[in-house]
């Protein structure tokens, strides 16, 4: 039993390390004010992941959606992903829809543990083609090419996918928070 409370201690202390990275505060502040004035010129934050990645960014458009009152959305509809990648290619799905729904002045948010989902690299490609702005979050190797592909870019320092995922949804949420203004509130 003491066995495995240092386990949980050390594990949870991995959290405490990316999570908690004051690195990262002005650019979360920056995410805050960027969707905030894309809000305000009408235009929409979209978001895009893979996997666990995917159901993060479901979780965080809704969140900006209907609690911050932030126009979001993100590309998990069944039929539309099968559909794209049927006729595009699976590499290209998420860049064809952003070419089908993004529009110039919005906001693209990538989400990729590895930074190394071609989907999501092509996608940044095609955003910026379409003066979209990206923002990428990423974690393993730092050298990562989705790293060098948003105007931020936000990088978690480990190879724990449960690690990255977590911190990326919990610096997204934080965001999301602030343009509410407070941690609690009723949904």
């Amino acid at each position: 039993m003491e066995n495995q409370k240092n386990w949980l201690e050390d594990y949870f202390n991995l959290y405490k390390e990316s999570i908690f990275n004051e690195s990262v505060y002005d650019d979360l502040l920056e995410i805050k004010d960027l969707w905030l004035n894309t809000s305000k010129q009408n235009k929409k934050i979209i978001f895009a992941g893979n996997g666990g990645s995917a159901a993060m960014a479901s979780h965080v458009a809704v969140d900006l959606t209907k609690n911050a009152s932030v126009r979001a959305i993100n590309f998990n509809e069944v039929d539309l992903i099968t559909c794209f990648s049927n006729d595009y290619g699976y590499e290209e799905w998420v860049a064809k829809s952003v070419e089908f729904y993004g529009d110039e002045g919005d906001v693209l948010v990538l989400i990729s543990s590895s930074g190394r989902s071609v989907n999501m690299l092509k996608a940044a490609e095609t955003a910026k083609k379409m003066s979209i702005d990206v923002i990428t979050f990423s974690g393993f190797d730092p050298g990562n090419p989705l790293r060098q592909s948003g105007t931020l870019n936000f990088w978690v320092d480990s190879r724990a996918y449960n690690i990255v995922e977590m911190t990326h949804h919990i610096w997204l949420l934080a965001v999301v928070d602030m343009i509410i203004g407070s941690a609690e509130y009723s949904a």
